[in-house]
């Protein structure tokens, strides 16, 4: 009789067992962990929280100082998914770490436009022969600095360019233009000196300047350098359609959030409306 009871009582047990580790796993898909820089990714991900609970999701972000951990902890499964990266830094860190992280479906979120800014002149319309523009001088900011330049029609590019572009590969050059290249963070400093300065977002926001009240042109959104610059949701590969990355990804396409980026930067941070 005791040996029945015993039993009776161990499969009561193990039934309490294994519901207590589905309500459990259960409870864990709707926890969405996501790892973010500060600005602006923590702050947006902090607006998506409401509407994420509304749909019985709770949001976790924590705040990563640097650029490796968060896509670390996404691979080994600690987190869901980062937001903190451009395209062309993924495909980089893919490539020198062997992992395997991709974009979320739906889940590009925003960019930071270069603009051009005014130095001793102030219009685009006023550039003479000879004039200077003072670039970036790293790879990355270079080559997004030449793409505005082209898109505004006052360089040429030799054909295949793109990204990686350097003044190497200016191939025309009408108005003989002098493009001064110094360190990012000290072409705002060059505009006193130069015609016209081509500033990368964060750069511009130090210096007092702000890309949609400021610039005299913008980086398009339709632009070969946004297509890589874009910032996004990324995920481990065979996460990026699951439920709760795509209820993610909706909400941060959602008009509300569009609509607190477009309030909160000014154009210093753009929503993407591509897919």
């Amino acid at each position: 009789m005791k040996k029945k009871v015993l039993s009776v009582l161990l499969a009561a047990l193990t039934v309490l067992a294994f519901t207590g580790c589905g309500a459990s796993a259960a409870g864990g898909d709707k926890v969405i962990k996501v790892a973010a820089s500060e600005t602006p990714h923590s702050e947006i991900l902090e607006q998506a929280k409401d509407a994420l609970k509304e749909q019985g999701y709770d949001l976790q972000v924590t705040v990563f100082e640097d650029y490796v951990q968060p896509n670390n902890v996404v691979e080994q499964g600690e987190f869901d998914a980062n937001y903190f990266q451009h395209i062309n830094y993924l495909d980089s860190f893919n490539d020198e770490n062997g992992t395997s992280l991709v974009v979320a479906d739906n889940g590009k979120i925003h960019y930071e436009p270069f603009g051009i800014y005014a130095g001793t002149k102030s219009a685009l319309s006023d550039i003479a022969d000879g004039d200077s523009i003072a670039i970036p001088n790293d790879t990355t900011n270079e080559a997004r600095a030449l793409l505005l330049l082209e898109q505004e029609g006052l360089i040429k590019l030799e054909e295949g360019a793109g990204v990686t572009a350097t003044v190497n590969q200016v191939a025309e050059n009408p108005k003989n233009l002098e493009l001064v290249e110094v360190e990012a963070a000290q072409v705002p400093k060059q505009l006193k000196s130069v015609a016209f300065g081509v500033i990368n977002g964060n750069y511009a926001l130090e210096a007092g300047l702000n890309v949609g009240r400021d610039a005299l042109a913008v980086e398009a959104a339709s632009g070969e350098a946004i297509q890589q610059y874009v910032n996004v949701i990324a995920v481990k590969k065979g996460n990026e359609s699951s439920d709760k990355i795509k209820a993610l990804t909706s909400v941060l396409k959602s008009d509300k959030i569009v609509s607190y980026i477009n309030d909160t930067y000014e154009g210093a941070v753009v929503p993407y409306d591509g897919e």
